[in-house]
């Protein structure tokens, strides 16, 4: 057999394992699923499931790595659009809506879905704003507000918007609660952005 059909046939084996979780979330929730429902309902054998991922945090953390990657585009090109700097920042907030809206009993299921699947969430914000700071902070001012508690503050802010929007039912749409959520940050965020703060 070539390699393009094992990769073919590794890339199904992955998305079908993806799927199943997702289709498991809505329907029990994050913290009750087990391998074995994982495997039942994707017809695999655990060792099949084994071969790819050494748990189900592993399968989430795999699956969410997409949605990292659209965040970090979009993020990078809102700092590369000219123009005023308030528009560029948290790049990821309206992509992270839009998405939420599209998938919105997913969302739900993970927001509320435990410690763990909100972890990863947050992670990855976590890393977004991060690197957000890294790439527009001068580090000149010995009086910023550490660069890590801006991280906290926004990341924070941000999970607190989403839940109580996906609990009113994605209502306003994207584009509204992106402006607000943006307009609160900033207003707050921007100056120590800029300032860049200490590790």
């Amino acid at each position: 057999m070539t390699k393009p059909s094992i990769d073919r046939r590794v890339a199904r084996t992955r998305a079908t394992l993806h799927q199943t979780l997702m289709s498991l979330i809505l329907k029990q929730g994050y913290e009750a699923i087990t391998i074995r429902d994982i495997c039942d309902a994707a017809n695999v054998g655990r060792s099949t499931f084994y071969a790819h991922y050494t748990s189900k945090e592993d399968l989430m953390r795999s699956g969410i790595e997409n949605l990292r990657q659209v965040l970090l585009d979009r993020q990078r090109d809102a700092l590369a659009t000219p123009g005023d700097r308030s528009h560029r920042s948290l790049g990821f907030s309206l992509t992270l809506f839009e998405h939420a809206r599209d998938h919105i009993d997913l969302h739900r299921g993970l927001v509320g879905g435990g410690t763990v699947a909100l972890g990863i969430i947050r992670q990855i914000l976590s890393d977004v704003v991060r690197d957000e700071i890294a790439a527009t902070g001068d580090k000149k001012s010995s009086d910023a507000i550490p660069r890590e508690l801006v991280v906290q503050y926004v990341v924070g802010a941000y999970m607190a918007v989403l839940t109580w929007w996906l609990d009113r039912g994605a209502k306003p749409p994207p584009t509204e609660v992106d402006r607000m959520f943006r307009r609160l940050a900033t207003d707050g965020v921007l100056p120590h952005l800029a300032e860049g703060g200490s590790p």
